[in-house]
């Protein structure tokens, strides 16, 4: 094992090199902010240490039921890990980690950086008064079911999943906060959702850029909350996550201007925001019961 001080990694990209096989997918070109995403398959390997201030780093193993034994230091403490799928290692920004594992295994990397972690219930993003603490190979179905999401939107739908993929990763924050860190944050609650003024703010806005691929934090930022009490507030005005709400909003949108019968399917699909007219489809099918084309032939 490396003896020496550990890699300082600062580019997504010195990750790809520590590995024998390149990465299966990754989340370099989707336009996501704040986060990244790898998933790999790798056979057994050797990772010398590495560190970075930028991330705080989640392993998400993904490979079924069989153990791979890992022989792990991290933070200074040394484990040798028996690693099962579901299983997930949490290494906080500026923690030293380094592993030799004996067995092929695929797994997700996750990357959030340390401003965009806070900044999930503190708008300020006060990154110091959040202190996520390292752990070794330990079961967490949540953290898993959000890894395997993220994966799926790599998968089927990268382009213009941003605010999908932002509300999940602040799901994750908060869970993260909430049960690996050295104080839990105090969450407010709050009944009586957005205040009028504010709830038209963010819909107009919404309106006016269906066709951008919108996120969480931006939307949250127009009205100086966090991501958390946005989303929380929101839900409570319309009965929608963010997300949901844009959805629909692109689907209305849709089926008014199929109605007017002047563009094409794959054209409308573009000029509402979605990623193309196959994913036109599916979500104007499930939240109307029929296709677009359906609509046309009754024109």
């Amino acid at each position: 094992m490396n003896q020496n001080q550990p890699i300082i990694l600062t580019e997504a990209e010195q990750t790809f090199t520590l590995y024998p096989r390149p990465p299966i997918l990754h989340s370099l070109y989707t336009g996501w902010h704040g986060f990244g995403l790898v998933y790999m398959c790798q056979p057994g390997a050797e990772i010398p240490e590495v560190s970075t201030p930028r991330w705080h780093s989640l392993g998400i193993f993904t490979h079924g039921n069989y153990i791979i034994h890992g022989d792990r230091k991290l933070d200074g403490r040394r484990k040798v890990d028996a690693v099962v799928g579901g299983d997930v290692v949490i290494t906080p920004a500026n923690v030293g980690h380094e592993v030799v594992w004996d067995g092929e295994g695929d797994f997700i990397i996750l990357a959030i950086e340390t401003d965009f972690f806070a900044r999930a219930i503190d708008a300020d993003g006060e990154s110091e008064k959040v202190e996520l603490l390292p752990y070794f190979a330990t079961s967490d179905p949540l953290i898993y079911q959000i890894g395997l999401a993220l994966r799926g939107i790599l998968e089927i739908n990268p382009l213009g999943s941003r605010l999908y993929a932002e509300s999940l990763v602040n799901t994750l924050s908060l869970h993260l906060m909430q049960h690996y860190c050295q104080r839990q944050p105090k969450l407010q609650e709050y009944t009586n959702g957005l205040p009028q003024i504010k709830l038209r703010q963010i819909i107009d806005y919404i309106y006016a850029h269906l066709n951008s691929d919108l996120g969480l934090i931006e939307l949250a930022g127009l009205v100086s909350m966090s991501p958390h009490y946005f989303s929380h507030l929101f839900k409570q005005s319309t009965g929608m996550t963010p997300h949901q709400f844009v959805i629909r909003s692109r689907a209305e949108r849709a089926k008014e201007l199929i109605l007017q019968g002047k563009m094409s399917l794959a054209d409308i699909a573009q000029v509402v925001g979605f990623a193309n007219q196959s994913h036109l489809n599916v979500h104007f099918k499930r939240l109307f019961g029929v296709t677009p084309k359906k609509i046309l032939m009754r024109q």
